[in-house]
């Protein structure tokens, strides 16, 4: 039993909106993403139904539970517990080493007293006031500050900033940047069950994938969100989602232009071997099939997704898209994908912006008068969290100790 009489902590409501959010879930020994996710509002964990047979279903399985209040000083009791807030001003309260030397970048920062901060607050005051450990504590300025690179990047730009969910898929993460502006890219049906429940406007979602099945095709159509058409088959059966919703599609044609984006083999997405996109001889054949089904499928533009972790940004992101509106001209939508790397070492490697990457596309944008979509994942969120645990022991065997 402890008492915290830190400045850092304050009499709030938990439903208050505030700048540093946690949310703590107990370990699941073989999966350490699931369902353990941070909020600054404490809630439930939320899981996804294994079927759902209805739309309200799909939103019953997101209802978060009631939330608590909290009043300084706080004495923790066992398994009572539910969230604590910081008011703090990082600028008046934090102690940090000199920027130059710091490893810590953003929101975390490493204080002169050894200790690791988030956006002012000390992480081992936060571990000191929750009940389960391992957890992920996130920075909802940081997400905010990432978002507004992008938005002011495409300043100037008729856009949509669509976050890749693949990428991290917290419920009160995607609600703030639902709040920010974001609309959602969606990889598969749960991920689109998510999106709706988060209340991203579906007409700023985008359903990608090459397996796509038609139960979640329908759900799109139903909804009225984009799908990139990715293959023959992905063609037949967004049509037949169609004709089962009763709706008229919006399709763009997620074409693969064959270059080399100089990134992992894995995540290289863009060339003629990928199994993402369609190739540029059968681009033809695609746009016909489109017309074909004008009834069930509305062409609105193109898609390019080159690579993930992209460390360069090339003159070949520009002939991709000269290639890519040459074929779909005079429609209005126009996705680059996302795929910008992160510093995942610390390093202070200089990493292509925002900013960079639009601009290799900017003047072909405004010269057709077109809507710029963008797919980033990882670049809006990689660095606003961390896992935080604790060392349960030290032992050692032979010439190594180990934690």
């Amino acid at each position: 039993m402890s008492t915290i009489n830190s400045p850092g902590f304050d009499s709030c409501n938990v439903e208050c909106e505030q700048s540093l959010y946690y949310r703590c879930s107990l370990f699941q020994a073989l999966s350490l993403r699931a369902n353990m996710v941070a909020s600054h509002r404490l809630s439930q964990s939320t899981t996804l139904p294994k079927t759902v047979n209805s739309i309200s279903n799909r939103k019953a399985a997101f209802h978060p539970k009631a939330f608590v209040t909290l009043h300084k000083p706080i004495t923790l009791k066992p398994l009572t517990l539910k969230a604590v807030f910081s008011q703090n001003n990082p600028t008046t309260e934090t102690k940090t080493l000199d920027p130059k030397i710091n490893n810590f970048k953003h929101c975390f920062t490493k204080g002169e007293d050894g200790f690791l901060y988030c956006e002012g607050i000390k992480v081992q005051d936060v571990i000191e006031s929750v009940e389960n450990r391992p957890f992920y504590l996130y920075s909802e300025p940081q997400i905010t500050r990432n978002f507004e690179a992008y938005a002011d990047a495409l300043e100037g730009l008729r856009s949509i900033i669509g976050y890749a969910i693949k990428a991290n898929n917290n419920l009160k993460s995607l609600e703030h940047l639902r709040k920010l502006g974001c609309g959602a890219v969606l990889v598969s049906g749960n991920e689109l069950r998510l999106g709706l429940a988060a209340g991203f406007d579906p007409t700023k979602c985008i359903f990608n994938g090459n397996g796509k099945l038609l139960e979640d095709l329908i759900l799109a159509a139903e909804n009225g969100v984009f799908v990139n058409v990715d293959s023959e088959f992905d063609l037949d059966n967004i049509v037949s989602a169609a004709r089962i919703a009763g709706k008229t599609v919006n399709v763009l044609l997620r074409i693969n232009p064959d270059v080399d984006l100089q990134v992992h083999p894995y995540v290289a997405t863009g060339n003629k071997n990928s199994k993402f996109g369609i190739r540029n001889e059968k681009l033809q054949w695609f746009l016909d099939a489109v017309k074909a089904h004008h009834n069930e499928l509305k062409l609105v533009g193109a898609h390019c997704h080159l690579g993930s972790t992209i460390t360069k940004v090339l003159l070949i992101f520009r002939d991709a898209a000269v290639l890519m509106v040459n074929y779909i001209d005079q429609k209005p939508y126009f996705n680059i994908g996302g795929g910008l790397g992160i510093d995942y070492y610390h390093t202070g490697a200089v990493l292509p912006t925002p900013r960079d990457l639009v601009d290799t596309v900017r003047e072909l944008v405004l010269s057709r008068d077109l809507n710029l979509i963008i797919e980033p994942g990882r670049s809006l969120i990689a660095n606003t969290c961390c896992l935080v645990n604790h060392v349960t022991g030290v032992k050692t065997n032979g010439t190594k100790t180990l934690l």
